[in-house]
């Protein structure tokens, strides 16, 4: 998929432009400072390439873009909450339509404001009022916000992630370090282990790391940089890939796809609903990432 390609359905301005992949609507930034993806569908960014590199995030050749589905690839919005808790997994934002509130740029770069509102068909699956927001901020870096809002007149609790896929040469070769130690091993019917500083991958992977820096980073001796990833407002950052096996098992991800990402996501972790972080009548949270990169 070439976004640079397609033609524009709504000229925006110099740098915004609307353009479809298939029936999914994606709103497309090409500026001197990088370009980038955005598709309404999930709020779901599919694509961010600093200028002169290759993209930081990776995107599955076989996701569906029917505006059903949720996107297999890019940076999943998983909220109202994470995981298997509840259902649909990793709640309903990534598979809702948000709407474009607004758009303004400079020789930075671009930021776009995305917003997601109560509806019969979330209220169906969780009667909470709510505001989400997310703030992307496309230049140098990319940063995305999910600012979180209870406009109820109850507390409701929550739990979520950002659900980045990073793009990588050869996932065998890449080394990741800042996680901590400690993890939840989902492969291990969540059992607590004790890692060590560095991580190179030889299997699946899918874990909750419990105590993250501030600042995880991922070199890429393929690509030739490091990808560092900062979070914040988060309890946990969550590193996954499926390896051959959960790969072939997925109809929505070429059998060699996993050799070319590494999810790492900044996640509020939560083992149930009623666990999850506790927001009050006009409380709001953030829950953040930002994707820089480095050439060695």
């Amino acid at each position: 998929m070439d976004l640079l390609t397609l033609p524009a359905l709504t000229v925006l301005s110099d740098s915004v432009t609307i353009v479809e992949v298939d029936q999914v609507k994606v709103i497309r930034i090409i500026h001197d400072k990088a370009s980038a993806g955005i598709a309404l569908h999930g709020g779901h960014v599919i694509s961010f390439k600093p200028q002169g590199q290759e993209d930081l995030i990776w995107m599955s050749e076989q996701a569906v873009f029917d505006g059903k589905a949720a996107l297999r690839g890019g940076i999943p919005v998983c909220w109202p909450w994470f995981g298997r808790i509840a259902a649909p997994g990793h709640g309903f934002a990534r598979t809702s339509e948000w709407e474009l509130v607004e758009h303004r740029e400079n020789e930075n770069g671009v930021i776009v404001e995305l917003a997601l509102f109560p509806s019969e068909e979330t209220h169906d699956i969780w009667p909470y009022m709510f505001e989400a927001r997310l703030l992307i901020e496309i230049g140098a870096t990319l940063s995305i916000t999910l600012k979180v809002i209870n406009i109820d007149d109850q507390a409701w609790t929550f739990s979520g992630a950002l659900h980045t896929y990073l793009n990588v040469g050869d996932i065998s070769q890449v080394q990741t370090t800042g996680m901590g130690a400690e993890y939840i091993d989902s492969l291990q019917a969540g059992k607590v282990c004790q890692g060590g500083d560095v991580l190179q991958l030889t299997d699946t992977i899918d874990r909750v790391y419990t105590k993250p820096d501030p600042q995880i980073n991922v070199q890429d001796p393929v690509f030739h940089r490091t990808i560092t990833v900062e979070n914040q407002g988060h309890n946990s950052a969550v590193l996954w890939n499926p390896w051959q096996q959960g790969a072939a098992a997925m109809a929505d991800m070429q059998d060699s796809g996993y050799q070319h990402f590494l999810c790492v996501e900044s996640t509020l972790h939560a083992t149930s609903l009623d666990t999850g972080k506790r927001l009050e009548p006009g409380e709001t949270h953030q829950l953040l990432t930002v994707l820089s990169s480095a050439n060695k």
